[in-house]
């Protein structure tokens, strides 16, 4: 059995997300998506928020379960006995980033393997951060993410605008 981990803050997750997860989980008989606790990115949704909308998003897949991790990737892989971590690679200013994650994650786990997938087409500008963005500033999301994540967005604005 191949278990693949697919890592991120999916802040928030987005239908390019949603994308490679469908399939990324095609390839794999377990995907988990790994939800950082990234303190230091300052996170626009929770730990808990992210977790959520994520499961509403993913839960339909039968071989991939989502949780949280915090502290390295490489002890979240070890403790999955993973044998692939999947990234996504949207454009050339994303690659030199994940190249030197992937070989930093290669010297410390030497017997697991990095599989980039590009987005579709149609996901291939999506961010979180452009999508926060739009969402703020009070644009229409709808077409980059789920139904639900864009309820999540709205009221979250919504309690920030109002606070």
């Amino acid at each position: 059995m191949v278990t693949a981990i697919y890592p991120g803050t999916f802040d928030p997750l987005t239908r390019g997300h949603e994308d490679l997860v469908r399939r990324a989980s095609g390839l794999f008989d377990k995907l988990i998506v790994g939800v950082a606790d990234s303190k230091n990115k300052k996170p626009f949704f929770s730990l808990e928020e992210r977790l959520t909308i994520s499961n509403e998003v993913l839960g339909h897949y039968p071989n991939v379960h989502v949780e949280s991790f915090s502290g390295l990737l490489k002890d979240f892989v070890r403790r999955h006995d993973a044998r692939v971590i999947v990234r996504g690679l949207r454009a050339v200013s994303d690659f030199e980033y994940e190249f030197q994650m992937a070989g930093m994650n290669r010297y410390l786990l030497p017997d697991v393997e990095t599989l980039f997938l590009t987005p579709s087409d149609q996901y291939q500008f999506i961010s979180g951060t452009i999508v926060r963005e739009i969402a703020a500033l009070g644009g229409d999301v709808s077409k980059f993410v789920f139904p639900s994540v864009d309820k999540w967005l709205k009221e979250k604005i919504a309690a920030q605008e109002q606070g």
